[in-house]
C-alpha cells in the first residue's frame, strides 16, 4: 500500500509541476506571439518547424497540429538540415526553431543559414538570453522554473511548455482563418472522428435495402418484408406516402395480443407518425435522435420522398457510436 501511495505521489507531483509551468506561459505571452501569428497568417509559404532531441519530437507534433488545422507545415530536423536537408525551406516559408536552451549546437549552426535565405525566424525557447532568442525575428518564451525530473535533467516540463505554446499558435491561426468543423473534416476523412464530421444519413441508407409495404398488406407480407430487408422495420405506404411504420417489436406485441392473426393488415398494427430524419443530416445527429427516443431505426426522407432506413447498427458499424 505504501508503494502505491508513493507512486501516486510522484505522479501528482509531476503533473502539478508541469501544470503550473504551462499556466505560467499565460503571463509570458506578449506582442511577439501576436506578431508571429500575424506573419504566418499573411505568409504565402509554409511553416517549417525544426529542433533536435526531444524538441524535434515536439516539433513533429506541432507540424501535425498545424497541418490538421489548415496551416501547411513541414518538419525539418535541425541536424539533417545542416547536412543536406536545408532545401526543405522554400521561398516565402516561415521557420520555427525549438530549443529550450536556445544554444543547441545544431540550432546555432542552422540560424545563419536561415538568415542567408532571408526567411523570418520564430524562436520557441525558455532562455531569452540565448543565441536563438537574440537572432529570431519573433521569440515565444517557454521559460520553466524546473523540469519534473528530480534531477532537473530529463526534458519534461520544458517539452510540455513547448507543446502548449505550439497548440496556442495553431489554435490562434485556426480561429483567425475561420477554420470550421467542415474544413476539419476535409483533413480528417478517416476514422470515427472524420465520420462524425462528414458522414450523412444519405451515405448510410444507400447501403441498406428499402423496406416498405402497402397499408392493406396482410400480416404475412409485413413479416416477410421485415425479415428479408433485415432492418427490423418496414415503412407502411398509402400510395406514395408513408403513413406509418411496423417494427419487429410491433410484430411481437401483435402475437401476444391476438390469438388469430388471419385478416390483420399493416394498418391494424402500424405506428402512425414515425420518427423521421432528412438524408442530408449528419449521421452523428441521427445517433443522438435514436438515443434520445430510445429507438433503433429512423425513416429517412429526401424532401417528401421516402429514401430508406437508418439503423443504429449502421452507426455502430461505421464507428460513430
Amino acid at each position: 500500500m505504501s508503494e502505491i501511495k508513493s507512486i501516486l505521489s510522484i505522479a501528482k507531483r509531476t503533473l502539478e509541476i508541469e501544470s503550473k509551468a504551462v499556466a505560467n506561459l499565460i503571463s509570458l505571452l506578449d506582442d511577439q506571439f501576436a506578431h508571429a501569428v500575424q506573419y504566418i497568417l499573411e505568409s504565402e509559404g509554409r511553416v517549417i518547424v525544426s529542433g533536435v532531441g526531444k524538441s524535434a519530437i515536439v516539433a513533429s507534433k506541432i507540424v501535425a497540429t498545424l497541418n490538421s488545422t489548415g496551416t501547411p507545415a513541414i518538419f525539418m530536423h535541425a541536424a539533417d538540415a545542416i547536412h543536406g536537408d536545408l532545401g526543405t525551406i522554400q521561398q516565402n516559408d516561415v521557420v520555427i526553431c525549438l530549443s529550450q536552451s536556445g544554444n543547441t549546437p545544431e540550432i546555432k549552426a542552422l540560424l545563419p543559414l536561415i538568415k542567408v535565405g532571408k526567411h523570418k525566424l520564430i524562436g520557441i525557447t525558455g532562455n531569452m538570453d540565448s543565441v536563438l532568442a537574440k537572432q529570431a525575428d519573433f521569440v515565444l518564451n517557454t521559460y520553466v522554473e524546473k523540469e519534473a525530473c528530480p534531477n532537473n535533467l530529463a526534458p519534461t516540463t520544458s517539452t510540455s511548455a513547448q507543446m502548449s505554446m505550439g497548440d496556442a499558435l495553431a489554435i490562434s491561426l485556426l480561429e483567425l482563418k475561420g477554420f470550421s468543423s467542415s474544413d476539419f473534416a476535409k483533413y480528417h476523412p478517416g476514422g470515427a472522428l472524420g465520420k462524425k464530421l462528414y458522414l450523412r444519413v444519405a451515405d448510410i441508407v444507400v447501403k441498406n435495402q428499402k423496406p416498405q409495404v402497402d397499408i392493406n398488406s396482410d400480416i404475412k407480407e409485413v413479416i416477410v418484408e421485415i425479415s428479408e430487408k433485415m432492418l427490423g422495420v418496414t415503412a407502411v405506404m398509402d400510395k406514395d406516402k408513408v403513413v406509418g411504420i411496423v417494427t419487429d417489436g410491433d410484430i411481437r406485441r401483435m402475437l401476444s395480443k391476438y390469438d388469430n392473426i388471419n385478416g390483420l393488415t399493416a394498418r391494424d398494427i402500424m405506428t402512425s407518425n414515425p420518427k423521421t430524419i432528412d438524408v442530408d443530416t449528419l449521421a452523428v445527429k441521427a445517433l443522438k435522435l435514436l438515443q434520445e427516443k430510445s429507438i433503433s431505426q429512423l425513416l429517412a426522407f429526401d424532401g417528401d420522398t421516402y429514401a430508406g432506413v437508418v439503423h443504429i447498427h449502421n452507426l455502430i458499424n461505421e464507428g460513430i457510436l
